[in-house]
């Protein structure tokens, strides 16, 4: 037989599980989260040392491929490049036969970094790389 302190306690389990369930879920869908100031793509920047999209040292190729600004800069790492899309660092490798590749589609080898790059872009979408995804170099 429903009761109204079945009803009642039925109730208030079922707001103390979904107030939990958003408490705990609270940090990790805000994480990694950041301004945008105008809403478009590459709008938000993150500061390098030296190099990259905040550098006043000129990129080797910067365009706009489906909506998403790729930037590659010389630097000092193993590739011999830093490469950037929406100003968040894309990890690339060398492969041993010359080939590049890319964490965000390690399975695919492209001729260019820039292939690699736009290769990269065709994976992800409308994602946004992780803040952290350069800095394990």
């Amino acid at each position: 037989m429903v009761t109204r302190r079945r009803v009642i306690k039925s109730g208030l389990t079922t707001v103390a599980a979904v107030s939990g369930t958003a408490a705990a879920l609270q940090p990790m869908l805000s994480a990694g989260q950041q301004p945008v100031a105008d809403g478009a793509p590459g709008s938000a920047r993150i500061p390098h040392a030296g190099h990259g999209p905040e550098a006043d040292t000129p990129p080797v190729f910067d365009e706009v491929y489906r909506d998403r600004r790729i930037q590659g800069f010389r630097s000092d790492a193993e590739s011999g490049l830093d490469i950037f899309i929406d100003g968040r660092q894309l990890a690339l490798m060398r492969r041993v036969d010359g080939s590049w590749i890319s964490f965000a589609n390690h399975f695919q080898p492209y001729l260019t970094p820039l292939a690699t790059a736009r290769g990269a872009v065709d994976v992800i979408g409308r994602a946004e790389l992780s803040v952290a995804a350069g800095s394990h170099h």
